[in-house]
C-alpha cells in the first residue's frame, strides 16, 4: 500500500476528486434516456411484428402489438444488463448515466444499449464489480426467457421453415437447452425459434460480444481487474483471433476494426491499480469466463 502514496498518485487523486465534484454538478437529462427507450420500443416492436407475419396485407394495431412478444423480452434483457452496470456503479459511488437505448431500422430494431460512466474508476474491485454485473445480470435474465421461448418454439421440416435463408448459429447454452427440452432433432427437420426464444438468443449473443476480453468491453474490464497490465496481451491475442473468424462470419472482422479504432485494445489505467480484488471476485471473473464460453457463437449468422 505504501507504494501507492507517491507524489504522482496523490496529484492524480486530487484531480480525480475535483473532476468528480464537477461531474456531480452536471444536470441529468433523463428525458433523453426515456425518449430513446420509447423509440426503441417502437422500432423493436415493428421488427418483431415483421418477423411474425411475412405476407402483410393489413398493417393493423393487432399486427403491431404482436411484435411485443419479441421487443419486451429483448429490451428486458438489454435493460437488465445495463442496470447491472448502473447499480454496481452506484454501489461504488461512481457517477453513471441511466441506460441509453439505441433505436435503429435493422432486422431487430436496435443497436443495443449502453451507460456512460462519467468519472474514473478507482480500483480493481470496483472495475470487476461494474464490468461483471452487466453480462451476468443479462445472462441470468435470458435463461428463463430462453426456456419459455423454446417451449413455444416448433420443429419444422427444413423446406417449410419461414426463416428464409438466414440461419442462426448455436451457442453451447442453446445446444444444452435444446437437448434437454427436445432431445435429438430428426434429420430433415430444424428448430424454428419463437420470438421470445430469438430475443433470448440475441441476449446471449450480446453477452458474448461484451465479454470478449478486449479494451474497454466488459470482458476487457474483467480481464484488467484480474490481470492488471497483463490483460493487454490477452486483448491483443483476442483481436488477432477475431481476424480469421471474419472469414467464417464477416461481422467479426467489422467488430474487430470497430474495437481497434473506436475503443482501442488497451485498458485505461485506474486511480489505484495495486488494490487486490480478493478470491471472491476472482471466482466471479472465472464465472464470467464460463458464461463467455457458453454464449459464444463462432458463426452467429449464415445463409
Amino acid at each position: 500500500m505504501t507504494d501507492y502514496y507517491t507524489d504522482a498518485n496523490i496529484k492524480k487523486f486530487f484531480t480525480f476528486a475535483e473532476n468528480r465534484q464537477i461531474q456531480r454538478k452536471r444536470k441529468s437529462h433523463w428525458w433523453i434516456n426515456l425518449l430513446l427507450f420509447l423509440l426503441t420500443v417502437i422500432t423493436t416492436t415493428l421488427a418483431g411484428a415483421f418477423m411474425n407475419r411475412q405476407d402483410v396485407d393489413n398493417y393493423s394495431l393487432i399486427w403491431f402489438f404482436g411484435g411485443l412478444k419479441f421487443s419486451v423480452p429483448l429490451l428486458f434483457i438489454l435493460g437488465i444488463h445495463e442496470m447491472g452496470h448502473y447499480i454496481a456503479s452506484k454501489v461504488h459511488r461512481i457517477s453513471a448515466t441511466l441506460p441509453y437505448f439505441i433505436p435503429a431500422p435493422t432486422l431487430i430494431g436496435t443497436f443495443g444499449a449502453f451507460i456512460k460512466i462519467k468519472e474514473p474508476i478507482i480500483d480493481r474491485k470496483a472495475l470487476m464489480d461494474i464490468g461483471a454485473a452487466g453480462p451476468l445480470s443479462g445472462f441470468f435474465a435470458a435463461i428463463p426467457i430462453l426456456i419459455y421461448g423454446l417451449i413455444h418454439s416448433s420443429i419444422v421440416q427444413v423446406q417449410e421453415t419461414t426463416q428464409a435463408a438466414l440461419k442462426l448459429g448455436d451457442s453451447l447454452i442453446l445446444q444444452i437447452a435444446v437437448k434437454i427440452l427436445f432431445g435429438k432433432i430428426p434429420d430433415g427437420y430444424e428448430l424454428y425459434l419463437s420470438p421470445m426464444a430469438f430475443a433470448a438468443w440475441l441476449g446471449f449473443f450480446v453477452t458474448s460480444l461484451n465479454l470478449i476480453p478486449i479494451g474497454q468491453l466488459d470482458g476487457g474490464h474483467i480481464a484488467y481487474a484480474m490481470l492488471g497490465q497483463k490483460a493487454y496481451k490477452i486483448s491483443r491475442l483476442m483481436f488477432v483471433l477475431l481476424i480469421p473468424l471474419g472469414f467464417f462470419w464477416l461481422g467479426w472482422l467489422f467488430w474487430a476494426l470497430l474495437l481497434f479504432f473506436l475503443l482501442g485494445l488497451k485498458h485505461p489505467p485506474l486511480i489505484n491499480p495495486n488494490e487486490p480484488i480478493g478470491k471472491s471476485r476472482k471466482i466471479v471473473g472465472y464465472i464470467c469466463l464460463a458464461v463467455f464460453i457458453l454464449t459464444f457463437t463462432p458463426v452467429p449468422f449464415s445463409m
